[in-house]
């Protein structure tokens, strides 16, 4: 599998292909969907961000609000009062690197300048461009996710990515964001509303490659998830790391999840099957 270095604010990378990357999910807000409301407080948040990056974690992604279906918009004062100190307090700790889960260009270049290495937007840049132009000066990762909300997506699933995110990769470009800074996620659950187009998408996985980034998947205790298996959101964990599993095996290189250690194992072992795979006569 190619190494790719992914290029990062304040002098950092991270080599994505030969091992999977875990992102943990670290969400200071009251009304998310799973676990909204238990690590608001930042001893809390700071607590389970310890607990993630010693179970794998290699990133730690600190959300200020939440992004379920339905959900209530707060200010980017509300917003950054809830993460710029946790981004503080773990860029002084130096345990992992920090992803900030923004769409808010003030946001995201507050919390790099608090020590962030990434930013992640939800919107694709397509809410607020100017985030384009915080990674372009700061040097800082940028995931580039897919979303169907607001707008009218195209029936085939794969289709509307490619419109979706070429988009967005044009907003990138225009602002002088280097390739080697971006990754791409195809946005599972965001307004794929049913359990089969996201096991559509799933299925199809390996078709974004085509795109020519590396590839993060979302899936962590998504609903369709708990359409397959009839769990609730806090007992999606085995279902979450089965699907982790299937997408690495289709591509994937990084691993957006709220339970860490199950999912740290369970990539374990894909990896060492990918690479044993590639050894094997005739490969």
């Amino acid at each position: 599998m190619t190494t790719r270095r992914w290029q990062l604010a304040h002098g950092r990378h991270l080599d994505l292909g030969p091992k999977s990357v875990v992102v943990g999910i670290l969400n200071v807000t009251p009304d998310s969907f799973s676990d909204g409301g238990l690590f608001i407080a930042p001893e809390k948040a700071l607590a389970q961000a310890r607990r993630m990056a010693e179970e794998g974690a290699a990133i730690i992604d600190v959300g200020g609000e939440s992004t379920r279906p339905g959900f209530a918009p707060i200010s980017a004062e509300e917003e950054q009062a809830r993460v710029l100190p946790v981004i503080e307090a773990l860029a002084t700790s130096g345990e992992a690197l920090i992803s900030v889960d923004t769409y808010r260009e003030d946001t995201a270049r507050r919390a790099v300048a608090a020590g962030a290495h990434i930013v992640n937007d939800v919107w694709g840049l397509q809410r607020e461009p100017g985030i384009a132009k915080v990674a372009a000066e700061t040097g800082a990762g940028l995931i580039i996710m897919h979303t169907g909300r607001e707008r009218r997506k195209l029936p085939d699933v794969i289709e509307d990515q490619l419109l979706f995110l070429s988009k967005s990769l044009e907003i990138a470009r225009a602002s002088n964001v280097a390739d080697d800074q971006i990754v791409l996620d195809p946005g599972f659950g965001f307004a794929k509303e049913t359990t089969e187009e996201n096991l559509d998408l799933m299925a199809r996985f390996s078709e974004l490659q085509a795109l020519g980034f590396p590839l993060m998947a979302g899936t962590s205790r998504k609903r369709f998830i708990g359409g397959v298996t009839r769990r609730e959101p806090a007992e999606r964990a085995v279902g979450t790391a089965a699907t982790s599993v299937i997408l690495r095996l289709k591509g994937a290189d990084l691993f957006r999840v709220h339970d860490v250690a199950i999912n740290v194992d369970a990539l374990a072992m894909a990896d060492a099957m990918l690479a044993r795979e590639k050894l094997s006569p005739g490969r």
